[in-house]
């Protein structure tokens, strides 16, 4: 059960509706729906309806989350083995359950997403994938030591690992959110 009402739009004071607005008609609310932004009733799923709690820490996360998805130089498959690396990590059913349907749309097999979900480690036959997924791994752990660095800088650039680092950060805030605020349930 969550611990914070399913904000509606006609309860959001000005500065909740403008961000709620930003999030209903930014790049997540357009092309394909691969999961449910709002809820029947306009509330927002997910970590977003936590986001209208404090509009300025929101609109930044929001911000994050977009650059995050829509504007790095990760490969589509390599973001969503990243971010569902994550959500096996922290248990987060929500972003499991969202980023699974976009894991499908970018080329992901059922076979690939079982692994990933059960925490194993999957074989990759791009070098790009499998140094992202290792890098992950060792962040999610605590650390990357100079060999995994080594490897990895070298195989996707340090562009990509920055990327990486602050996608990992990000995911795991937002599993960190749902879990306290009650609100990781698929609904």
């Amino acid at each position: 059960m969550s611990r914070l009402p399913d904000l509606t739009p006609d309860e959001l004071d000005p500065d909740q509706r403008a961000l709620y607005d930003a999030i209903t008609s930014g790049p997540r609310a357009q092309g394909p729906q691969h999961f449910a932004l709002k809820r029947p009733d306009g509330s927002l799923s997910g970590p977003f309806n936590a986001f209208l709690l404090a509009p300025p820490v929101g609109a930044a996360l929001q911000d994050l989350g977009a650059a995050l998805r829509y504007r790095t130089s990760l490969p589509d498959r390599t973001r969503e083995i990243a971010i569902l690396m994550v959500a096996a990590r922290w248990s987060s059913a929500f972003e499991r359950h969202a980023h699974e349907a976009v894991g499908r749309a970018v080329g992901l097999t059922d076979a690939e997403l079982e692994t990933i979900r059960e925490g194993r480690h999957a074989a990759y036959d791009d070098v790009r994938e499998q140094a992202a997924a290792r890098l992950v791994r060792s962040m999610l752990e605590g650390d990357v030591d100079d060999e995994t660095w080594e490897e990895c800088a070298k195989a996707v650039g340090t562009q990509t690992v920055f990327e990486l680092t602050a996608l990992v950060g990000y995911y795991s805030a937002l599993a960190l959110q749902l879990r306290v605020f009650r609100g990781d349930a698929v609904k």
